[in-house]
């Protein structure tokens, strides 16, 4: 009887016999790699970071959302393994793929790390695997690059292999939604695809939700982070517009958040952060230009949020002036450098933009964040500094572009201490001629 390889991985996929690899163990990998061992499956996680590798052997996470306590308790029992050895990839029998896709300069997608994980997977690929992409990327990635070097091993998709794309939804942070309890769309290159696809992450996550092709699933994950995207664009052009009505936008948007239907509230800040809003618009409107598409309102909203760490820069002069103080010389605190409050991530952040804008101006830089000690980008690196009352009073200027829950604002009520820009409403109805609001 000729061997069905799609039946016999499902039976080995639901009796968690299955050796599961994820490729990239950084906020998408290492949780995925503990709830594959959560439910029973042995993991093995692959990176090129051989410190990464030694700590999730050593039971030691440096991930915020995978308790060290847990990934300990999958290593000491045998189910989590991690390795820079990708000749391994012929043990397992699932490969999730999770690593990065940023923009370049020319804000064209950079797919080199997809390139190269695929590219150790087509040495070892062998009959009966299954290959799903995670990281987020433009539609078609999935058919048009990875397949043909898969195919180019001379096994056939949907026959010898299974390829699926499955986008990361994951929200850092996040304490109520995480990877098992966050739906998990699916799309398969072919119905043989996803029917094995799902199997393994009905084992694993709690919904399922089967679309049609990859091309569907990648889009859903663009259209996610584009719709927040343009609505955040929308209430950053709102905030400006305030600004020079003289109209408190916070007011404005909590008033209209009453409303019971047809309103969804976004909120005003210094720019986009982290590794996907900034980002993945950027991917879809590249896409949209090869078919001869302009997206414009997609760009637009891509630019006035690009543009919000100039014009906080302003807010910072614009304060300092009302107490007869220039840019250049001034000693300014960046409160807050996560990309969001209550996470140790600074990936995209717009402190970055706002650091390197107010130190072109001359002004000296200093920032607290209570869960990032060191900050930088090679042209510049600085450590954080305390935040507290006598600390604060150093200063002539305090930004608040993170507002996480730690920080105690208190050393900033007094109209005799510095001037604050509050990008994030964190002195909400405080009084006080010394307070900028965005």
């Amino acid at each position: 009887m000729k061997m069905n390889h799609a039946t016999n991985l499902i039976e080995k996929i639901e009796s968690s016999q299955a050796v599961c690899g994820v490729i990239g163990l950084g906020y998408v990998g290492l949780p995925l790699v503990c709830e594959f061992a959560r439910s029973n499956f042995s993991v093995i996680g692959f990176d090129v970071d051989a410190k990464k590798c030694a700590a999730i052997n050593r039971g030691e996470s440096y991930i915020a959302d995978v308790p060290s306590s847990d990934l300990k308790t999958f290593v000491e029992a045998g189910r989590v393994q991690a390795t820079t050895d990708f000749s391994r990839l012929a043990k397992v029998d699932t490969i999730n793929i999770c690593v990065p896709t940023p923009l370049r300069k020319t804000k064209d997608p950079d797919v080199s790390f997809i390139v190269s994980a695929v590219n150790e997977i087509a040495k070892h690929l062998r009959p009966g695997q299954l290959v799903i992409l995670e990281s987020t990327t433009y539609p078609g990635t999935t058919d048009e690059l990875i397949l043909p070097t898969l195919e180019k091993t001379g096994l056939t998709v949907a026959k010898d292999f299974f390829l699926a794309f499955s986008p990361e939804r994951v929200d850092p942070g996040n304490e109520k939604y995480q990877t098992r309890n966050i739906p998990k769309v699916v799309g398969g290159h072919t119905t043989e695809c996803v029917r094995v696809a799902t199997a393994l992450y009905r084992k694993t996550v709690d919904t399922v939700v089967e679309v049609s092709s990859t091309r569907v699933a990648e889009m859903v994950k663009l259209h996610e982070n584009t719709f927040r995207s343009v609505n955040i664009g929308l209430v950053n052009e709102l905030a400006l517009m305030c600004n020079e009505m003289n109209i408190n936008v916070w007011e404005v948007i909590n008033a209209a958040a009453t409303k019971p239907f047809g309103f969804t509230p976004f909120y005003p800040g210094p720019g986009l952060g982290g590794h996907c809003i900034p980002i993945d618009p950027f991917y879809l409107s590249w896409k949209a230009r090869q078919h001869g598409f302009e997206a414009r309102f997609i760009e637009l909203a891509g630019h006035i949020n690009t543009e919000m760490p100039n014009y906080v820069a302003r807010k910072v002069t614009e304060a300092l002036n009302s107490r007869c103080k220039s840019v250049r010389g001034s000693n300014i605190l960046i409160a807050g450098v996560a990309y969001k409050p209550d996470v140790d991530d600074a990936r995209e952040s717009p402190a970055f933009d706002l650091i390197a804008i107010l130190k072109r101006w001359g002004a000296n830089i200093s920032y607290t964040d209570p869960l990032i000690s060191e900050f930088g980008d090679g042209s510049f690196t600085l450590r954080s500094t305390p935040f507290t009352a006598n600390e604060v009073s150093k200063y002539d200027c305090v930004a608040i572009i993170t507002d996480h829950s730690d920080f105690d604002f208190e050393p900033l009520r007094s109209e005799e201490g510095p001037v604050v820009v509050d990008t994030r409403n964190a002195l909400k109805g405080w009084p006080g001629q010394h307070i900028f609001r965005l």
